[in-house]
């Protein structure tokens, strides 16, 4: 998949604009799939840690080369679900609100986390209700699109809405498959995101329709590979480099769609956009 993005002359669409991201990301050096707590992991496939790493690299390096400035957490041996940065808290304004997990194998990278925000300057929120951040939490424009049915509690979007002083919008989740909004939802920039119809109940897709009239609706082949689960920067869309619908989605709308196989780490029921937690400051 190219990143070039080629345009004919009758094309017409807003001229895109990248943002400078920071992002937060963790090395899969411990990563293996040794329990089981979504569909996608399966304890009796085999793992590669080494491919696992050598792929989240190639991902690490498309983010250096965009300009992002990435920071990285130390992995902790014995969490091998740590390399999915996303669900390691929310940050927004300098605040930092951690994620407290729904199963007990994943339950030590919140304090994990909220360690390393405090270490770094961050305002700390310890959690009172279970949550797995950015996994469930979406910023799009000044509201925050939030994920419940499956990992976060939806009394975590009131103690959100309180500690970000944003509107959080709850929207349910109804296929164990997509059970992060992440894995259902792809935000493009500060007014326009991708999403899966099947993934959410009948009220959360009334007010995706009314609120995102010209979202992208993906198919449901892409979202099965986690094509949904994908990083941009408001003009460039990292994305699973199997999803190509969605690529050609993505060119018609002017967005520059850059590939990427993260297919060991689908194992563990992770992509793009699950290695990847956005620091607001």
């Amino acid at each position: 998949m190219s990143t070039n993005l080629q345009d004919s002359p009758m094309t017409e669409h807003p001229v895109r604009t990248p943002i400078k991201r920071t992002v937060l990301m963790c090395k899969p050096e411990y990563f293996t799939v040794v329990y089981r707590i979504n569909p996608w992991m399966n304890p009796a496939l085999p793992t590669d840690t080494s491919l696992a790493v050598s792929q989240w690299q190639a991902l690490y390096d498309i983010y250096i080369e965009l300009g992002f400035d990435v920071h990285l957490i130390d992995p902790i041996d014995g969490l091998p679900d740590m390399v999915y940065a996303a669900n390691g808290g929310f940050v927004i304004d300098n605040k930092a609100y951690g994620a407290s997990f729904t199963y007990p194998e994943r339950q030590p990278e919140g304090p994990a986390y909220m360690d390393w925000f405090r270490d770094n300057g961050f305002e700390v929120h310890a959690p009172r209700e279970i949550n797995e951040g950015e996994g469930d939490f979406l910023l799009v424009g000044d509201v925050i699109l939030a994920g419940t049915g499956f990992r976060s509690d939806s009394n975590s979007h009131e103690e959100l809405a309180a500690i970000s002083g944003r509107e959080v919008i709850t929207l349910k989740l109804v296929n164990p498959s997509f059970y992060h909004l992440d894995t259902a939802i792809a935000v493009l920039d500060d007014t326009n995101i991708a999403y899966l119809r099947s993934a959410f109940d009948a009220a959360s897709l009334d007010i995706l329709e009314a609120r995102y009239p010209d979202a992208i609706i993906a198919t449901e082949s892409d979202a099965a590979i986690l094509g949904l689960n994908s990083y941009s920067d408001g003009y460039n869309v990292v994305i699973a480099s199997r999803a190509t619908d969605f690529e050609r989605q993505l060119r018609e709308r002017g967005y520059n769609p850059i590939g990427v196989d993260l297919s060991e780490l689908l194992l563990g029921g992770g992509g793009v956009k699950c290695c990847t937690l956005e620091l607001r400051r």
